[in-house]
């Protein structure tokens, strides 16, 4: 294809010089560089930083370099600082070095970008080592070195970096504010936060929409999410940034309710979302398991164009699996035409989840043929999914590719899964021995696992033992508790059962309460356990009965091993008889069109007595019923749990 022809120049030379920069800027360097602007180029050196501006390719900035060299342009302390930065970004620190020490008269300018190319490829120690020999350093200088550390995870460092450069008398800037806000954010130390909010206020920084929305970021990554709001309120407008802000803070301190409301309003208002936005307001959705709303934010997405943004697509593949809907989730993730591993890590925990751990596995083998290098995540959610299904020797080999084949250290969370898989397949000894012997400080969690399967495996001399050094380490958490007064009941030691009742008295520990909920159109509604208190109370009773005298006809007896008090068996049954996620079926047989899959959420893990009830009542009305507990999930139908009985 010819080139398109030059726009014809004007004989001044003011008009050939910002022809010159325009092409430039355009990445048009062949054009710039046509015959007609030889003379410009000797004539005036400072043209040569707009050529090395956008040059994109070293064996260009070589040929550019020496045409420079030879007209003495890279003698010229300016020119030659935009040659080193272009060196610099394109990764060549060889040449940059080089051409660093034969800079005449170097300025803190080429200090500075000397020590941004390095801290930009990730070498903070050689850049530190050129700071410490700077002569004189400028604010940008501490910027860039405040932004890389904190960048790189290295807040202490980086707030230690602030510090020293206000004991020098250097007074920050917007940029350096915002990197030092998000130091103390991911150091969750809103002490420091605040003294450096003073200063920005006797600064009137305030007002700056960076500043601003940094450090409300800040605030609510520390959990003061009214602060943060309060900051964001008085900027001067409201932008994408400072909406994200707002949402993600919601979002991850729990209010996933109002971070909703705040998306619906933001676009009310007419400020467009963008990829993150929609990351967050999806996650949203995942964690109210609110099916509707996320199918409506997806919509929004797909008509934003961003449906097919990585980020946004594992968020969807999670928010699908969350709500029950394990089918989206698989159109989402095949819907990308690469092999991503945050993405492939999502599908491989969304099919963990629900209990499809031969396909998590597939999934994992998919990936390393393509050439995709796991990471710790990605062994973590394959690990899960193993653990979940009763693989065995699958989950250890995997540990073994892990930790061997892939060189990665496993974190507590992989061992308890390992202990989980072993402790599930009745290997109590054994995972008590790799608890023992693991490198890492075994936490609360880890020992509570191993404690919940030997109540699995019925092994209560060990049990006990492990609940002693539970209650040890975390005191003041109720499901070490129950499950301690669980195994107790099993053997109707009722004295005992009072003993642990009294100990959690003592630690003013209280037993949470189940809870269950159900969506139907767009309103989520709420059952705890025993509770009454529900509009429609009456029907559901009268259904529930109704249901309970159904599957009793079909071999359903009350599992009164579950119920924790010492009372009489008709007390039991009824107790039984009104667990929440049996309140919540009920609600939905009464609300929901028939055929209509039934999806339940729940905040503990399913009793088996449910377990065993919610089997049947699958087979005696043909519905299916989808629980998803603080566990897993579970799809029961035709009298079947996916699960297996596994869980």
């Amino acid at each position: 294809m010819a080139r398109p022809a030059l726009k014809k120049l004007a004989t001044g030379p003011s008009d050939a010089r910002e022809e010159f920069i325009r092409l430039c800027s355009r990445g048009r360097l062949k054009d710039a560089l046509h015959h007609r602007f030889h003379e410009g180029l000797w004539s005036e050196p400072n043209l040569f930083s707009h050529l090395f501006r956008a040059c994109r390719a070293l064996p260009l900035l070589r040929q550019l370099h020496a045409f420079a060299a030879t007209s003495g342009a890279a003698a010229d302390r300016f020119t030659a600082n935009h040659l080193l930065l272009a060196y610099a970004d394109l990764g060549d620190f060889t040449t940059a070095r080089t051409l660093f020490e034969r800079i005449p008269r170097r300025n803190v300018m080429s200090w500075n970008i000397l020590i941004g190319g390095y801290i930009k490829n990730g070498d903070l120690e050689t850049a530190r080592k050129l700071f410490d020999e700077m002569p004189a350093r400028n604010v940008a200088t501490w910027n860039a070195m405040v932004a890389g550390l904190t960048n790189s995870g290295l807040n202490e460092e980086s707030l230690a970096f602030f510090l020293a450069m206000r004991r020098e008398g250097m007074q920050p800037d917007e940029f350096g504010l915002g990197s030092l806000f998000r130091c103390c954010a991911g150091l969750r130390d809103v002490v420091s936060g605040r003294q450096v909010h003073a200063y920005v206020v006797r600064s009137g920084l305030d007002m700056d929409m960076c500043v601003g929305s940094s450090l409300a970021h800040m605030y609510m990554r520390c959990g003061f999410l009214e602060e943060g709001e309060a900051v964001l309120r008085v900027l001067p407008s409201l932008s994408i940034v400072s909406c994200n802000t707002i949402i993600a803070g919601r979002t991850q301190n729990g209010d996933s309710e109002g971070a909703l409301e705040f998306f619906c309003m933001m676009r009310g208002v007419g400020v467009e979302a963008n990829a993150v936005t929609f990351v967050s307001a999806i996650s949203s959705c995942s964690d109210l398991a609110a099916l509707a709303q996320g199918q409506q934010v997806h919509g929004q997405a797909i008509k934003a164009g961003v449906d097919k943004v990585v980020p946004v697509m594992s968020s969807l593949v999670h928010m699908y699996s969350r709500c029950g809907c394990l089918g989206d989730s698989e159109r989402v993730f095949f819907g990308y035409s690469g092999t991503d591993l945050v993405l492939c890590s999502a599908m491989i925990s969304a099919y963990g989840f629900h209990g499809h751990g031969k396909l998590a596995v597939d999934l994992f083998k998919q990936m390393m043929a393509r050439g995709v290098e796991p990471n710790e995540i990605t062994f973590l959610t394959l690990l899960y999914a193993c653990s979940h299904s009763g693989l065995t020797d699958e989950g250890m080999e995997c540990f073994e590719l892990m930790t061997k084949t892939c060189g990665l250290q496993p974190s507590v969370k992989h061992y308890t899964c390992i202990v989980d898989l072993l402790g599930r397949s009745g290997r109590l000894k054994e995972a008590e021995a790799l608890i023992l012997s693991m490198p890492v400080r075994p936490d609360a969690v880890i020992w509570k696992t191993l404690l919940s399967a030997c109540k699995t495996q019925k092994i209560f001399d060990m049990a006990e033992r492990i609940a002693e050094r539970v209650i040890e380490l975390d005191p003041h958490d109720s499901a070490s508790y129950v499950l301690l007064s669980n195994i107790r009941a099993t053997s109707s030691k009722w004295e005992d059962v009072s003993m642990v009742r009294e100990t959690m008295r003592k630690h003013n520990v209280r037993k949470e309460p189940g809870v269950s909920w159900v969506e139907f159109k767009g309103q989520v509604h709420q059952f705890c356990t025993g509770d009454q208190s529900h509009s429609r109370q009456r029907e559901i009773d009268e259904c529930l009965e109704e249901m309970m005298a159904k599957i009793r006809q079909c071999g359903y007896a009350p599992d009164m091993s579950v119920v924790f008090h010492d009372m009489e068996d008709e007390e039991k049954e009824v107790s039984l008889a009104h667990h929440s996620e049996k309140l919540a079926i009920a609600f939905a047989f009464l609300s929901l069109p028939e055929g209509v899959p039934i999806r339940i959420m729940k905040n503990l893990r399913v009793c088996d007595d449910c377990h065993v009830a919610i089997k049947l009542m699958s087979k005696v009305t043909g519905r299916e019923i989808v629980v998803r507990d603080v566990s897993r999930f579970h799809h029961f139908k035709d009298g079947k749990c996916s699960c297996g009985d596994y869980w």
